[in-house]
């Protein structure tokens, strides 16, 4: 679910800025920008976005701006007046009359100049923290006014279903009469075999009713629409169980469809497909 949190915690020592932007992903994939001094602390971090995010892609900025005067670079001798020695050396062995500026060049060796080794400050670190909840909480609160959207959504295309499913029964009913006139039909061309192994007609007549009888997919269409809408209200996170529950609603629609084979209510179901597949595509967007 797309979401958008930022927060600035501000005092006389720093200015710590925390951005987040969450877009739709089945897993959580975090994507963090931290200052180095606080890659040891990352898992923790990373940690905290998976228990209150949940899942998506995440991607967050972390900047702190400290007001102090940073400490300068360390100088290390030892290695600098190795390197100085080093080139006085190689000056002589080449007999070179010119005098090189060793400093600048010494200055630019690997290793002369370290930077500044800092520790955690766990003041700050809790600061650190706080802002990054605080953060949390506006992306939170922008994806749950987006979710309540896509809630009416959900529930208007589940009742698109249910009275699509209304609109079947009429065509039902003059499809069964139609069935029935076929077999009526039918017994009277094959009245001689009838007779002559009637256990057997009557088994194969059950059989062709059952095949073409759509009287438990609809009841259990109905009560798979019912038992979404009653997800959808009571459950936190369900966006899984909302996916599985849609599965199983379109299985008894496809198999309505198959078994109809009537053109009015294979209309209907074109068009509750059409429904489903809203709701499908919008079930990515759900945690």
């Amino acid at each position: 679910m797309t979401g958008y949190g930022k927060d600035v915690l501000e005092n006389n020592a720093r200015k710590i800025t925390i951005e987040i932007r969450t877009l739709n992903s089945k897993q959580l994939d975090v994507n963090l920008r931290l200052p180095q001094i606080y890659r040891e602390k990352e898992l923790n971090i990373r940690s905290v976005l998976g228990k209150e995010i949940g899942r998506g892609k995440v991607d967050i900025s972390i900047n702190i701006e400290h007001k102090e005067v940073v400490t300068a670079p360390v100088i290390n001798r030892s290695v600098a007046r190795h390197y100085f020695n080093e080139l006085q050396e190689l000056k002589g062995l080449f007999q070179q009359e010119a005098q090189p500026d060793y400093l600048s060049l010494v200055v630019k060796m690997p290793e002369v100049l370290s930077p500044p080794e800092f520790e955690i400050d766990e003041e700050e670190y809790g600061e650190l923290l706080a802002t990054i909840h605080n953060a949390i909480e506006k992306v939170n609160t922008f994806r749950l006014n987006e979710g309540k959207i896509l809630e009416k959504d959900f529930i208007y295309r589940i009742h698109n279903i249910l009275d699509l499913l209304k609109q079947v029964e009429p065509f039902e009913k003059e499809r069964t009469l139609h069935i029935k006139e076929r077999i009526k039909s039918n017994l009277e061309d094959f009245a001689q075999d009838i007779q002559s192994d009637k256990n057997r007609f009557e088994q194969e007549v059950i059989y062709y009713l059952e095949k073409l009888d759509i009287t438990e997919e609809k009841l259990r269409l109905k009560k798979h629409c019912n038992y979404f809408l009653e997800t959808l209200a009571n459950e936190h996170a369900a966006g899984k169980k909302l996916g599985f529950v849609s599965q199983e609603i379109g299985r008894e629609i496809n198999t309505m469809g198959a078994k109809a084979n009537d053109f009015n209510i294979q209309q209907i179901v074109v068009l509750m497909k059409d429904e489903l597949e809203k709701i499908k595509e919008q079930l990515f967007n759900i945690l």
